[in-house]
């Protein structure tokens, strides 16, 4: 549990300070990919005439920056990832319990909003690209410690929590000093950290059901939170690419 939680966590800082280095039109963070009108005071715009704009529940309100939507919406999740971690799994409570999942999800989702924006003011083709690749990773490394040696991939996890503090650190380091290469750094670190985590995560879920833990609800928080997390730090290396 607290790994799920500590990977949120630093999930949702990380992005906040790399927003909220790049405003006013700064050269690091992830708006800086490309310059837009305004820098990220309010939801970006896409530049093309005709390029296709995301849902109005994924855009930042024209009230708030994309920093204070993404703390918004991270604390928010972050609060019902909580709630469901002190919610015991029982016949009684699972219809509860699926309903905070759906929340958590669903915030979890509007939190990614300017990111995407972001992304389809570059090139629409990046999120397509970006899950394709999210997928065919987590399959691969799902797959693998699915067939490798029972808890073999177990002794990652101090190794995945050491990284996810050193992602912190840098990221809070770097919302002040405003390094371009401590900022692409720190997104390879974040990729190779979250495909860790589905081999741990995948096997401590499988040695957790053997010992009759059958908490499945919060076994796909664990899961959906590596998926997601790949998702974003591929958005964000495609897209500096592409510019």
């Amino acid at each position: 549990m607290f790994v799920a939680a500590a990977g949120a966590y630093v999930n949702m800082v990380t992005h906040l300070f790399q927003v909220r280095g790049a405003r006013g039109g700064g050269q690091h963070g992830c708006c800086a990919l490309r310059p837009l009108p305004g820098g990220c005071r309010g939801a970006p715009r896409a530049r093309k005439a005709g390029t296709a704009r995301p849902h109005a529940l994924t855009e930042a309100p024209a009230s708030l920056s994309p920093p204070q939507f993404s703390l918004l919406t991270g604390f928010g999740a972050l609060g019902l990832m909580v709630w469901l971690t002190a919610t015991p799994h029982s016949k009684e409570t699972e219809q509860k319990r699926l309903g905070m999942l759906a929340g958590f999800a669903f915030l979890t989702g509007i939190n990614l909003g300017p990111l995407l924006e972001m992304c389809i003011s570059i090139n629409p083709s990046i999120i397509p690209t970006a899950f394709l690749g999210t997928a065919t990773i987590f399959a691969c490394f799902s797959l693998s410690a699915l067939y490798a040696r029972r808890r073999s991939f177990l002794y990652l996890g101090g190794f995945l929590l050491s990284g996810l503090t050193l992602m912190l650190l840098s990221s809070l380091v770097n919302a002040f000093v405003g390094s371009t290469w401590l900022f692409t750094a720190n997104l390879y670190l974040g990729l190779m950290i979250m495909c860790g985590f589905v081999l741990f995560d995948t096997q401590l879920i499988i040695e957790k059901a053997e010992s009759g833990d059958k908490d499945y609800i919060w076994h796909c928080v664990d899961l959906f939170l590596d998926f997601v997390n790949i998702f974003r730090e591929l958005l964000m290396i495609l897209g500096m690419t592409e510019n």
